[in-house]
């Protein structure tokens, strides 16, 4: 699907979850693909929880909760001192939701 995408040398890409089933060696080949395109002058916009991935291939990050934009900016004022991950979390309050969703774990 990258490659019908990319066929018509369109100027932006957006991609929901690009790495979602791909082995190591075809993930090596897109961001080789993606890495090229950004270089030529391209844009592309990832949507994607993982925030690893995120952190490795993004300088420009938002984070969405709730329909609405929490947090945006270069990876270095989104993730502030912490990782990415963690400002993730503190934003959308999963923290306090895992706590209560859990409680049936406990005897």
């Amino acid at each position: 699907m990258l490659a019908t995408a990319l066929i018509h040398s369109p100027s932006l890409l957006v991609l929901d979850e690009p790495f979602e089933s791909v082995d190591p060696v075809s993930a090596c080949t897109i961001r080789a693909i993606l890495a090229q395109f950004v270089a030529g002058g391209g844009t592309v916009v990832i949507s994607s929880h993982v925030m690893e991935l995120v952190e490795a291939m993004c300088d420009h990050v938002a984070i969405i909760h709730d329909g609405q934009v929490r947090a945006a900016g270069t990876l270095a004022e989104v993730r502030g001192e912490g990782s990415l991950v963690d400002r993730f979390i503190d934003i959308v309050g999963a923290e306090s939701l895992a706590e209560g969703s859990l409680s049936w774990l406990r005897s």
